[in-house]
């Protein structure tokens, strides 16, 4: 069995593996053991799997990143990668979900599958008393103007970025729970500078991280 230091396999559901880490994960040896899972997962010899985890502070540069968007070259580490999407950071305090998932037995359908993603997500912060959607042109999960929370433009709360291969998905989304929000100031989040960045914290709710991924687990049963 596959595994990372400092992560442990939880029990299976539906015939979902459900690996939790509960310290930070190099992202390196994250994106080396996700390969591989999606390789096995093809070869038919790996359930499906979804991951969730924490990282070092780094940046990440997807598919359609723009090298203007990045504002400081030297502030963290940046690695680029596969998945779709621009810039988005990665840190301790923000559970990113890797999702190894077989859409050859759901859906062969991209969007349909990012929309799925969107409503679970969705569906969690609603149990957190977040009130959080989607938005024309904007990719992510976005809250609003809120007098209660001092929120005072629309700001994202979780990013999703995801490829495939032969079918397989991987990599996923990142939903801000506690994470440091001035590490965001080396870049332009997903290439959007008009709006700003929120998390858990930031609007005064619940942070508890390991109570968040079991509601995530649980939610997840209703979609896909």
């Amino acid at each position: 069995m596959l595994c990372c230091k400092a992560s442990i396999f939880g029990i299976k559901m539906n015939n979902i593996l459900w690996k939790i880490s509960k310290t930070p994960i190099a992202y390196e040896a994250a994106l080396e053991e996700m390969a591989q899972i999606v390789d096995l997962i093809i070869a038919g010899k790996h359930p499906e799997t979804i991951w969730l985890l924490e990282h070092p502070p780094l940046y990440t540069a997807g598919t359609s990143a723009k090298k203007e968007d990045l504002l400081s070259e030297d502030f963290l580490p940046v690695y680029h990668v596969g998945r779709g999407g621009e810039y988005t950071y990665h840190g301790p305090g923000q559970i990113v979900g890797y999702l190894m998932l077989d859409l050859n037995t759901r859906k062969k359908d991209i969007r349909w599958f990012v929309q799925e993603i969107e409503h679970w997500l969705i569906e969690t912060l609603n149990d957190f008393s977040i009130d959080a959607g989607i938005r024309e042109g904007r990719v992510g999960l976005w809250v609003a103007p809120n007098t209660e929370t001092k929120l005072q433009i629309e700001s994202k709360i979780a990013a999703i970025g995801i490829r495939v291969k032969k079918w397989v998905s991987f990599h996923g989304f990142a939903l801000n729970v506690s994470p440091n929000l001035e590490h965001y100031k080396g870049i332009i989040p997903c290439g959007i500078n008009d709006y700003g960045v929120t998390s858990f914290k930031a609007l005064q709710k619940n942070t508890d991280l390991e109570r968040i991924k079991q509601k995530l687990i649980k939610k997840f049963e209703h979609y896909f």
